[in-house]
């Protein structure tokens, strides 16, 4: 360590040759010109390019080389991409089990429906940029325009329809006709914006009233299983019955015609008897009398035969007895 009283030893630089010195400067030059100028687009994005402020091309994806030193600036948008946009909720971890928060985003999810109820509806917005240029240069904050359109969209058709209708069976109705009036008012501001799909993600009553809502519901339900199961039972008892009916006339039709052939039989078997009765009228009513005697005699339990010329004597008959059969 040098003494107090004597001063420090001189320090020199090495002299820099100024050609040196020239090639540094002009190596740093090129260097900023080529990272200013030239850029990649990714696949999923185009370019657009301002020169001087003023719309100049718009480049595909790859590698491009644009004016230096701020001439030209560049904006990447990202047009192949699906976007969305969440309504009355935001999503704070995206997986198999996502995560959402809720608390704070009630003005967006809080509508009025048509019958002068509440609800709380929550939404989202697919899309995709259709021209970049438009959604860069049309509007100034083409995003907050687009969120304001889709919540007064969904705010008219809800205001259109009753609370039941939002709840449970207008909900596909109510999506598509927001994503038909969305689309014409992002045409209409020329927001360069292609609506894909609306999807209602959760619709419920407010809390504070959502039991008497749930009853309703299951009380709703109720009703629709009832009737379900009537007209289940009317559906199978309607066509037994018809069966049944089918089965009783077609088997009135069948006795009719068996009762018409046997007349007609019978008929044809007097007509018979008649013509051979005509032929032998004494030998016919002979066997007519004795066919008919065979068949009256065959179902009687018990026969008494008397003689014609007995007379004077009167035959004792057990008459009102059974007869004892050994």
């Amino acid at each position: 360590m040098p003494d107090q009283g004597q001063p420090f030893p001189e320090i020199r630089l090495p002299k820099i040759p100024a050609r040196t010195i020239g090639l540094l400067v002009g190596a740093v030059v090129l260097l900023a010109i080529l990272f200013s100028s030239v850029y990649t687009i990714e696949p999923e994005e185009v370019g657009v390019i301002l020169t001087l402020g003023r719309y100049s091309r718009t480049s595909e994806p790859g590698l491009h080389v644009k004016a230096p030193f701020g001439i030209d600036k560049l904006y990447k948008v990202p047009v192949r991409r699906q976007l969305k946009e969440e309504f009355g909720f935001r999503t704070t971890q995206a997986g198999v089990r996502s995560e959402f928060a809720r608390r704070g985003y009630e003005d967006e999810s809080l509508m009025l429906t048509g019958d002068l109820n509440s609800a709380v509806v929550e939404w989202i917005v697919q899309y995709k940029i259709s021209d970049a240029e438009q959604f860069l240069f049309r509007v100034r904050a083409p995003r907050e325009t687009f969120r304001d359109i889709s919540e007064a969209a969904m705010r008219e058709i809800v205001g259109d329809r009753s609370v039941t209708e939002v709840l449970t069976t207008g909900r596909v109705e109510v999506a598509d006709e927001v994503k038909l009036i969305l689309q014409r008012l992002c045409e209409q501001y020329e927001l360069g914006i292609d609506v894909q799909v609306v999807v209602l993600q959760n619709v419920n009553p407010p809390a504070p009233v959502q039991p008497s809502f749930n009853e309703v519901n299951e009380a709703i339900q109720e009703k629709e299983k009832l009737i379900n199961q009537a007209v289940a039972d009317y559906n199978q008892a309607i066509p037994r019955a018809e069966g049944e009916a089918h089965a009783t006339i077609l088997a009135a039709e069948g006795y009719a015609l068996n009762r018409v052939n046997r007349a007609k039989g019978d008929v044809a078997l007097f007509d018979a008897l008649l013509t051979e009765y005509r032929k032998a009228p004494d030998v016919t009513r002979r066997r007519i009398y004795v066919e008919s005697m065979r068949e009256i005699l065959a179902g009687m339990e018990r026969k008494v035969i008397v003689d014609e010329s007995l007379r004077g004597i009167l035959p004792l008959l057990p008459l009102g007895k059974e007869e004892v059969k050994p």
